[in-house]
C-alpha cells in the first residue's frame, strides 16, 4: 500500500458558478492564463501584483499527487522572493549547495555549486511541487484580498482558444454547464500535453530517448547527508543502470532508477517490483521505508518552433520540454514568466509596441535550446547507445577520480543556471569592457550584500540604474528608472561582480533583473537609447 501523500487539501479551489456564465455575451478579461500548475499560477500572480486583470481556467480544482519538481534553483528563489512566496519555501525546503557523483561504490568527486559567499539564497532547495503550488495559491489570496485583480476558477476545462484582431475567444467546460469568454491576451501553461497546443494543431519537435526511469518518493529515516547523490553503474545490484537520490521535506527522499527502454510500465509500478530496487539499494544497510509515490519517465527534450502567437503565448512545459536531470523544467517555466510578465505588462499599459513581446520568443526560445542541449547531452551520457559510447564514458569516470581537468566531461545532469542572453535585440553594447562577464549585457544580475539587505532586492519591479563608484547626473531622474548609488570600495562583493579592473561603472537593469547596458560613466543619451532599445521602442 502506498503511504497517505501531503497534508495539504488537494481541493484548494473547487469549482464555483462565475457570474461570467449568467451573462448572454461572452464577458471580456485583460489577460486569461490556461492551466494552474506552479508557471500558470505564477504568470497570473506576477501579472496581478503589476495590477493587470487577470483569471485562471484549470481544468483541476487545486494541486496534482506526486512530488514532481522538487529542485528549485537559486534563480526561482530570487523570482519567488519578488512575488512574495520565497518565505515559506525557504522554511519548508531542504537547502543544499553539494553534489557528488559515484561509479559503482567509488566516489568520482564532489562539486559545490554555490562556492561563494554573500548570496541571499542557496544553489537550490529541494520542495515537493504540491508545497509550492500551495504556496503560490496561498499568495494569489492575500493578494486578491489586498485589491489585485485576479480570480482562480477552478473546475474550468478550455476547450478551444480562438484568436480575435483585438484578443482571443475561449470556450469553456464546467461541471455546471460550458460559456466563453474574451480575453485580450491568453498565457497558455496548460503543461507538455498541451490540450492548446494540439488543438491549434502546433508542433512540439525534439527527440525522445530510448530510456526509462522509474521515481520512486520514499518516506524513511535515514541518516545520508543534504546533498545531492548520483550513481552511475550503481554498486546495489538489480536496482538499475543508474541512480540518483535526494532528500526532501517531511522526511521524505527521491529515488530515480534507470530501468531500461522495452519494459512494462505496468509490470515496473506494481508494488513488489518497485520494493524489489529499493531493497536493492536500501536493504543491505537495513533501513526500512513507506513508498509514497511512483511513476516513470521517458528522456523527451521538445520544444515549439515558436512560443507567440499572435495574442496567444505559450510558457513552460506547454511550449519546452527537457529530461528532469538538471532540473530545468519548472525552473525554466519560472524563469519564462520572469520574462514576459513585465513585458506584457507594459504592452497592455500602452508603454511598449506589441513588438516587445517577439523579444519574449526570442530570448526564451534561446534558453530553451541551451536547456534542451544540456539535458540532451546529460541523456547521452548517462544512457549511452552502444558499447563503445559506455566504455568511453567509463574512461572518463575513471579519469576523473584521479585529474580535475576530467570532471568538466562527466555529465549526470548540468543542473538549472540563468541563460546569458548575449545577443539580445533588447541588450545595448557592452561599454564596460573590463568587468566581469558575469553581469555583462543580457546576464541576470548576480545578488551581493549592501548595507544590510541585498542587491536584488533594492531594484525594484520596473526599471534600475545602478551607480558604483559613479555619479548620477542632473537629468538621470527624467528616465523614469529606480536609482541606487553605492560608493567603490564599501561593497566587496559588488565590486567584485560588476567592477572586477574597471574603477567605477553605470548598469541599465531590466524588470526582470537582466542586464541592459553597462557604462564606465553615466551618459543621458546612452542611457536613454538603452532604455527605448529595452522597451522595444524604436524610431
Amino acid at each position: 500500500m502506498l503511504a497517505q501523500r501531503y497534508p495539504i487539501a488537494h481541493r484548494l479551489y473547487p469549482y464555483q458558478r462565475s457570474a461570467d456564465q449568467n451573462t448572454p455575451r461572452p464577458v471580456r478579461h485583460t489577460v486569461a492564463v490556461i492551466g494552474g500548475g506552479p508557471v500558470g499560477m505564477a504568470a497570473a500572480l506576477d501579472l496581478a501584483l503589476k495590477g493587470i486583470e487577470v483569471v485562471v481556467l484549470d481544468d483541476h480544482e487545486g494541486i496534482g499527487q506526486g512530488s514532481r519538481a522538487i529542485c528549485f534553483s537559486k534563480r526561482s528563489l530570487e523570482i519567488a522572493h519578488r512575488l512574495g512566496v520565497s518565505a515559506p519555501m525557504m522554511a519548508k525546503g531542504v537547502e543544499w549547495n553539494l553534489g557528488k557523483v559515484f561509479h559503482g561504490d567509488r566516489l568520482v568527486f564532489e562539486f559545490n555549486l554555490l562556492p561563494e559567499e554573500g548570496h541571499r539564497f542557496p544553489a537550490f532547495i529541494n520542495l515537493q511541487q504540491p508545497y509550492f503550488e500551495k504556496f503560490l495559491v496561498d499568495r494569489i489570496c492575500e493578494a486578491r484580498h489586498k485589491g489585485a485583480p485576479v480570480e482562480i476558477r477552478g473546475g474550468n476545462r478550455v476547450d478551444a482558444v480562438r484568436q480575435r484582431d483585438d484578443g482571443v475567444e475561449l470556450d469553456i467546460t464546467t461541471p455546471g454547464g460550458s460559456y466563453t469568454i474574451e480575453a485580450g491576451w491568453a498565457v497558455v501553461a496548460d503543461g507538455a500535453g498541451s490540450p492548446t497546443r494540439k488543438a491549434m494543431g502546433l508542433s512540439f519537435d525534439g527527440e525522445v530517448f530510448e530510456d526509462n526511469f522509474l521515481i520512486a518518493d520514499v518516506r524513511m529515516d535515514a541518516d545520508f547527508p543534504t546533498e545531492r547523490r548520483f550513481w552511475f553503474e550503481p554498486p546495489f545490484v538489480g536496482a538499475g543502470d543508474s541512480a540518483l537520490l535526494h532528500k526532501q521535506p517531511d522526511g521524505e527522499w527521491r529515488i530515480d532508477f534507470q530501468i531500461g527502454w522495452n519494459i512494462d510500465r505496468k509490470h515496473e509500478l506494481e508494488e513488489q517490483n518497485v520494493r524489489r530496487r529499493l531493497d536493492a539499494m536500501l536493504g543491505p544497510i537495513g533501513i526500512g521505508y513507506e513508498i509514497i509515490w511512483t511513476s516513470i519517465y521517458t528522456f523527451q527534450c521538445r520544444r515549439m518552433q515558436r512560443f507567440r502567437h499572435e495574442r496567444i503565448i505559450f510558457v513552460g512545459d506547454s511550449c519546452h520540454q527537457v529530461s528532469p536531470f538538471g532540473a530545468r523544467g519548472c525552473n525554466g517555466g519560472l524563469q519564462d514568466i520572469d520574462n514576459l510578465g513585465w513585458k506584457l505588462a507594459r504592452v497592455i499599459e500602452g508603454h511598449s509596441p506589441q513588438t516587445l513581446l517577439d523579444s519574449y520568443d526570442s530570448e526564451r526560445a534561446f534558453a530553451a535550446d541551451e536547456n534542451i542541449r544540456n539535458s540532451s547531452r546529460a541523456t547521452d551520457f548517462i544512457t549511452p547507445k552502444s558499447g563503445v559510447s559506455k566504455v568511453f564514458r567509463n574512461a572518463v569516470l575513471n579519469l576523473a577520480q584521479r585529474h580535475d581537468f576530467a570532471r568538466q566531461f562527466v555529465n549526470s545532469g548540468r543542473l538549472s543556471i540563468p541563460a546569458f542572453l548575449d545577443g539580445s535585440s533588447l541588450s545595448s553594447k557592452d561599454e564596460l569592457p573590463n568587468a566581469p562577464a558575469c553581469s555583462r549585457p543580457g546576464a541576470v544580475c548576480p545578488d551581493a550584500p549592501l548595507d544590510g539587505e541585498f542587491l536584488l532586492n533594492l531594484l525594484g519591479n520596473g526599471f534600475a540604474l545602478l551607480y558604483i563608484g559613479a555619479e548620477a547626473p542632473a537629468g538621470s531622474e527624467t528616465l523614469g528608472a529606480n536609482h541606487i548609488a553605492v560608493p567603490r570600495g564599501r561593497h566587496p562583493q559588488l565590486d567584485e561582480r560588476y567592477l572586477g579592473l574597471e574603477t567605477q561603472g553605470v548598469y541599465l537593469i531590466r524588470p526582470d533583473q537582466h542586464v541592459a547596458g553597462r557604462w564606465s560613466r553615466f551618459d543621458l543619451q546612452a542611457v536613454r537609447a538603452a532604455l527605448h532599445r529595452a522597451c522595444g521602442i524604436t524610431g
